[in-house]
């Protein structure tokens, strides 16, 4: 990884590697690449789409509700972590992933490396808990960006200097263009955008805008990132487990 920013280029790698990896499932599954099945945006959306039933055996954050009603199995929290890498189509991952590459660095430099793993996939978390809530089957990294947007909101708040002020005024806009899509466009995910926003805003109103600076904080940070590794980690290992199991 890139000596700058190298947690950003690693969410970077992963998102695109499963992308890849449940495109060709679906192209497997279909026999080939299929053509959009509508014309104007609707053909543009779904250059590249996944198959539904791909991204549910690879970790897609499922509806709650239906599941507490049915006492089916809740044993599979992972997916709330899968999930943030997991893209619903070409256009989907593209669009995420310049707003990865647009936001990320600028957070990880300030928080550090460590923190800011933290930071993504808490936020995305937090987002897609509140989406399975509303009977969401969801997929994507945008409720773990909104998360990174919030902690630049807080980050900027009350702030007097002028590129914060620019800054924050920058964040405003985005966040204006992403809620008019949201209303304007089916299928996107408007509640684990705003638990995302959430999560990340409180957590810049309570984490350091910088990197540690003794001991103690180092290892607190180090304990953040390892502890957020190891988390990813094991819910890709039972992600797999529970694909091949099913397969």
């Amino acid at each position: 990884m890139p000596a700058s920013s190298p947690a950003t280029y690693a969410i970077l790698t992963l998102s695109c590697v499963l992308y890849g990896v449940s495109l060709a499932a679906t192209i497997r599954i279909a026999g080939g690449l299929s053509a959009p099945p509508s014309g104007g945006l609707g053909a543009l959306f779904n250059i590249g789409a996944i198959n539904g039933g791909v991204l549910e055996r690879l970790g897609a954050s499922l509806p709650l509700l239906p599941r507490l009603m049915s006492n089916s199995d809740l044993t599979q929290p992972w997916r709330l972590v899968t999930a943030i890498f997991l893209h619903g189509s070409l256009l989907h991952i593209a669009f995420n992933m310049w707003v990865l590459m647009d936001v990320g660095p600028l957070v990880e430099e300030v928080y550090g490396s460590a923190r800011y793993l933290f930071i993504y996939v808490a936020t995305g978390v937090a987002g897609y808990i509140l989406s399975s809530f509303f009977l969401n089957f969801s997929v994507g990294g945008s409720g773990a960006l909104l998360g990174l947007i919030g902690v630049l909101l807080a980050l900027t708040a009350g702030r007097k200097n002028a590129s914060l002020q620019i800054l924050r005024s920058n964040i405003i806009r985005w966040l204006i263009y992403i809620a008019i899509m949201g209303f304007l466009f089916r299928g996107i995910d408007n509640y684990a955008h705003l638990g995302g926003c959430i999560a990340g805003y409180l957590l810049g109103r309570f984490l350091s805008a910088r990197e540690p600076v003794d001991t103690r904080e180092r290892k607190v940070a180090d304990a953040m990132g390892w502890g957020t590794a190891v988390v990813l980690a094991a819910s890709f290992a039972m992600m797999a487990a529970s694909f091949f199991h099913a397969g």
